[in-house]
């Protein structure tokens, strides 16, 4: 299943690695660990709309610990985090 991430929740942590804590959508929210979980088992996959463009969601890993990217945007995850606060 391929979801639209379309909110988030973080945390005011300096690292942008280490912000996300949940990430959600219509009707769903789950922690960025599950999210990771998801991807890597082929389970789900996820994706933004930024700009009108359609941007997967990937596994990345800095200093040692995973969390979720957009595929377009280098080291930081910027399309994530300037998503809307998740309800």
């Amino acid at each position: 299943m391929k979801r639209q991430i379309t909110c988030v929740n973080k945390v005011d942590r300096y690292n942008p690695h280490e912000r996300i804590l949940y990430v959600g959508g219509a009707g769903w929210k789950i922690s960025q660990q599950q999210a990771i979980k998801n991807i890597e088992s082929g389970s789900e996959s996820y994706y933004v709309v930024r700009g009108g463009l359609t941007v997967d969601v990937i596994v990345a890993v800095h200093n040692g610990n995973k969390y979720i990217k957009t595929r377009n945007d280098g080291a930081q995850p910027d399309n994530l985090l300037s998503l809307p606060e998740c309800l």
